[in-house]
């Protein structure tokens, strides 16, 4: 099967990233291509990956099916071939984008030609609805191609805008938004039933993006008012598998290991890090919580850029992926991905 996705453009490598990720958490065979910026094709035997997907995702926007491929000047045709009666429920809706196409178009224009292509061949069967159709059909122009699909997901964001973290019932400013939280969760290649790490988890919101999708959670702090806060927004969610304890990240000693750390430690001196700098914290953490991990288990962890993680690692680390964020004018964020390697293996 084919599909393509629109990613999100608010950042340059993170949303494909996080696509890839999940894909490879989720055991699904794939093909990607990317077909324009932001605009991805996948081929997969999996028929199931767009709802996997959809759940899953935090920078993604749409998931269609590909019903076909042309171009501008062949799109009324192309869609006079189309078998709509086998594609649309009771009502449909028609809507094109323009991606990096730099000609113009009339896209509302384009629009109400295409509705009344289909609408000739399909009769009475299928109405035309513009709110809220039970079949929603996607036109992507971009440079090179035109895409046509049947949207199979729209990725509500409600989710992330009403767990921000001010909304929550315990709120620290500096707190984490869900959306990066979650795409870090899916960088860390988890899956349902993974037992997963938070060892400075602070208010919870890793932790909250993590059991969504059904993780297992292991969240720690030095600071108990962290702790005791993390509990009431993980209850607030209405998440009760979890473990949330006091205890120091540099001397973590857990009785199951974990299958993947996903992190935002402090930075500078703070009560959470008991006076100690943040290079010494993520020395001593680094080197405590790989003994915690599984082999081949990742950490995907947040951190300041004048912070350099290389010297840190020695051999049971791996950087295996790396994105800068942007914050302000002072700061970039830079998201780290590492990987715990084999004894002796060089990956």
């Amino acid at each position: 099967m084919e599909f393509f996705l629109i990613l999100s453009r608010e950042h340059e490598t993170l949303p494909l990233a996080e696509l890839e990720s999940v894909l490879l958490a989720e055991n699904i065979d794939y093909k990607l291509n990317t077909i324009s910026t932001g605009i991805i094709q996948i081929k997969t035997s999996n028929k199931e990956v767009y709802s996997i997907l959809g759940e899953r995702l935090a920078y993604t926007h749409e998931i269609n099916q590909l019903i076909s491929c042309t171009d501008l000047s062949n799109i009324k045709k192309t869609f006079s071939w189309i078998k709509w009666e086998d594609i649309l429920g009771p009502n449909f809706a028609v809507r094109v984008k323009k991606v990096s196409y730099s000609e113009h178009v009339d896209c509302q224009d384009l629009e109400r030609s295409l509705g009344k292509i289909i609408k000739n061949k399909v009769k009475e069967k299928s109405s035309v609805k513009l709110e809220k159709p039970s079949t929603f059909i996607r036109v992507l122009i971009t440079d090179f191609i035109v895409l046509i699909g049947l949207r199979l997901v729209k990725i509500d964001k409600k989710h992330f805008f009403k767990l921000k973290p001010h909304k929550r019932p315990f709120f620290y400013p500096g707190s984490m938004s869900p959306k990066l939280a979650r795409c870090m969760v899916n960088l860390a290649q988890i899956r349902s039933g993974d037992l997963l790490l938070d060892p400075f988890c602070g208010t919870g919101g890793i932790l909250i993006e993590a059991g969504i999708i059904g993780a297992h959670l292991i969240g720690v702090d030095i600071d108990d008012k962290m702790v005791q806060g993390t509990i009431k927004n993980l209850e607030y969610c209405q998440i009760k598998d979890y473990q949330v304890f006091q205890a120091d990240a540099r001397d973590l000693k857990l009785k199951e290991k974990v299958k993947g750390v996903v992190t935002d430690p402090p930075y500078g001196i703070s009560a959470s890090t008991a006076g100690e700098v943040s290079e010494k914290i993520y020395q001593r953490f680094l080197e405590s919580i790989a003994d915690n991990m599984l082999e081949n288990s990742r950490i995907c962890m947040a951190t300041p850029h004048y912070v350099n993680l290389k010297p840190f690692l020695k051999h049971k680390l791996k950087i295996v992926d790396r994105h800068e964020i942007r914050m302000h004018k002072s700061l970039t964020r830079i998201i780290y991905v590492l990987k715990k390697v084999n004894k002796g293996s060089s990956y």
